[in-house]
């Protein structure tokens, strides 16, 4: 797999979403990905860091030039806690929790890779549904971390690697019934 075109396909992915999902500095932006899903393995099976780092190079600049906070899925043997920069945990008020997310054991590529390389990485074990966007790499099911109205984003692209992607954006409720008129803006 040439780790390049996982880089590419990232950085698209990221920006079609931001595009559409009209995001603000300080917004949530979560990301769940399978490093072995890229690679076209089994979710769990084929931890690949290289690939993992790719993906971070994809996406990371792109959120962090805007100020959005990104929240970085960990792998279910740590209960899809989450990586975030210290300032998102203090600035949502989050709680942290004493895990160190691990390649091979627990947490995943992704996660390791987001707690090795953010400026001041904490643990969390939830983000309280308050991502605003995201993108689930290769079946990780991000939606419980997002905001309780999801819209299903359809983008360009299909799959990064191998891996099939699913992007989503939150929306406000709709309230007032039939009589109400809403803000198309905001649809």
């Amino acid at each position: 797999m040439d780790l390049n075109i996982i880089t590419q396909q990232s950085r698209q992915a990221v920006s079609e979403i931001l595009e559409v999902a009209l995001l603000e500095p300080k917004s949530i932006f979560v990301v769940g990905c399978s490093s072995s899903e890229i690679l076209g393995d089994q979710i769990g099976t084929a931890t690949n860091l290289d690939s993992a780092n790719a993906v971070f190079d994809g996406i990371i600049p792109i959120l962090k030039e805007k100020g959005i906070f990104v929240a970085a899925q960990c792998c279910e043997h740590l209960n899809r806690a989450l990586v975030v920069e210290r300032e998102a945990m203090r600035y949502y008020g989050f709680e942290q929790v004493n895990a160190i997310p691990q390649p091979n054991h627990a947490g995943g590529a992704f996660g390791t890779v987001c707690y090795q390389r953010f400026e001041d990485p904490v643990l969390v074990e939830s983000i309280l549904q308050k991502a605003d966007a995201g993108i689930d790499i290769g079946g990780t099911m991000i939606g419980m971390h997002m905001h309780s109205v999801v819209v299903p984003m359809r983008i360009s692209l299909r799959k990064i690697g191998e891996a099939p992607i699913i992007c989503a954006r939150h929306r406000p409720k709709y309230v007032g019934g039939q009589r109400a008129i809403y803000d198309e803006q905001l649809m």
